[in-house]
């Protein structure tokens, strides 16, 4: 089933996934695109790419637990309820045919890229709310987000983000640490979902995420200035593509 030529295809759009979400975000806009415009059926494509997306998660969560930027307390509740709700959202997208899911894409995806091309700048003052308001509304963002990520999955982590410090009035640093746990027992969550039905291609998978690890590791240490210039016209791009290929396929 897998060929060389989905390697060529899949891990350099990934690398430059990770590369995106480094210096701008948004990077799973182009990692699952990537396996679904190699030819994957498009619930083998979602549970690989969490697989590789999993293992870049995995790093940046270290790296954030290392600079003590995470509230474990928070972090552990919130991931319990997500781990649940990513785990039912894999569940309803498996219930869904390749047919119906490209379509469900063509609204999605769109709107999914949109709303986080126009997300402002969140490092902003807020005034901190209570901490068991806080906790509410967090646990809040990690259901809503975890179903949607173990669902479909780009964007979850900019999601996150913007909920924890716009309706949770997180501190930024706090918000990031927190959305990476969040995201990382999603990724889990729903990784193990898509393995016990078979909808993982574990060889393509581990390449796949080594080349993402690479883009983040280089988009951290070349891109911490203006990168976000580049990094979203090459997100248009991609989607571009992902989009007349779903449409081309459906016609």
């Amino acid at each position: 089933m897998i060929t060389i030529y989905h390697f060529i295809i899949v891990c350099p759009l990934v690398f430059l996934a990770g590369f995106v979400d480094a210096v701008a975000g948004g990077g799973g806009l182009i990692s699952l695109p990537a396996y679904m415009i190699s030819g994957l059926p498009v619930h083998f494509a979602i549970g690989t790419n969490k697989l590789s997306s999993g293992m870049g998660t995995a790093v940046a969560t270290a790296k954030f637990a290392k600079s003590g930027f995470i509230n474990w307390k928070t972090a552990a509740i919130c991931a319990v309820c997500a781990l649940f709700a990513s785990n039912m959202g894999a569940r309803i997208a498996l219930m869904i045919s390749d047919a119906v899911f490209k379509k469900l894409l063509l609204v999605i995806l769109p709107l999914t890229a949109f709303y986080i091309f126009k997300s402002k700048s969140l490092d902003m003052p807020t005034n901190a709310y209570s901490y068991r308001k806080t906790l509410l509304i967090a646990i809040a963002a990690a259901l809503a987000i975890g179903l949607y990520d173990g669902f479909y999955g780009p964007g979850t982590g900019t999601f996150l983000i913007l909920l924890l410090t716009g309706a949770a009035h997180m501190k930024l640093n706090e918000a990031n640490g927190i959305s990476k746990v969040i995201n990382l027992a999603t990724n889990i969550s729903s990784l193990s979902v898509m393995f016990m039905n078979g909808k993982v291609l574990l060889g393509l998978g581990l390449v796949a995420g080594i080349f993402g690890m690479a883009g983040n590791y280089l988009g951290t240490r070349f891109f911490e200035k203006g990168g976000a210039k580049f990094a979203k016209p090459m997100i248009v791009v991609v989607l571009t593509i992902f989009f007349v290929k779903i449409v081309t396929e459906m016609i």
